[in-house]
């Protein structure tokens, strides 16, 4: 009986201690449509630069559709930060946190950073990406740079393709 009580809080504390360092955004059940116009945007704009992210086009939209962020911000700090993933370290291919910060894997960094985007205290009251852009490096190239790459993405307006 002992035992079997001890085995019961060892397993409610397991539970217990899993629950408090849950991925705050876990990875995606839904799926993106590969004739969404956005996919393919993104994935051109990758693979015209041989960059690795072009492997996480459906996580760049799905973490952005969840946060409520442009989609082509996500992309765009890839490509500045790190050239879509050529020069990125620990996993975090948008040098969050002066790529000090180590991420899992390249796809939890996306859907985390993304989460942080839109729900840290930093970034929460930023709405546009202006703000969002300078708090995240408050300068002026850095800023621009990140602005041209969204502008060579396409216009912020697309509209997903239904999913089938």
């Amino acid at each position: 009986m002992l035992k079997s009580l001890s085995r019961g809080l060892v397993l409610a504390a397991g539970l217990l201690a899993s629950s408090a360092i849950a991925d705050p955004d876990p990875m995606p059940v839904e799926s993106i449509s590969r004739k969404d116009p956005r996919w393919i945007l993104i994935k051109q704009f990758f693979l015209e630069k041989n960059a690795p992210a072009h492997e996480f086009v459906e996580d760049f939209l799905i973490a952005s559709d969840r946060n409520g962020l442009d989609w082509r911000l996500l992309p765009s700090i890839a490509l500045i930060e790190s050239g879509g993933g050529k020069q990125a370290r620990n996993n975090n291919i948008f040098g969050w946190a002066n790529c000090k910060v180590h991420f899992k894997t390249t796809r939890d960094g996306i859907y985390r950073v993304a989460s942080r985007l839109r729900h840290s205290e930093l970034y929460k009251h930023k709405k546009t990406v202006d703000q969002i852009l300078w708090t995240y490096n408050p300068q002026e190239a850095y800023v621009r740079h990140v602005r041209a790459a969204m502008d060579r993405l396409g216009p912020a307006h697309l509209i997903p393709a239904p999913a089938y």
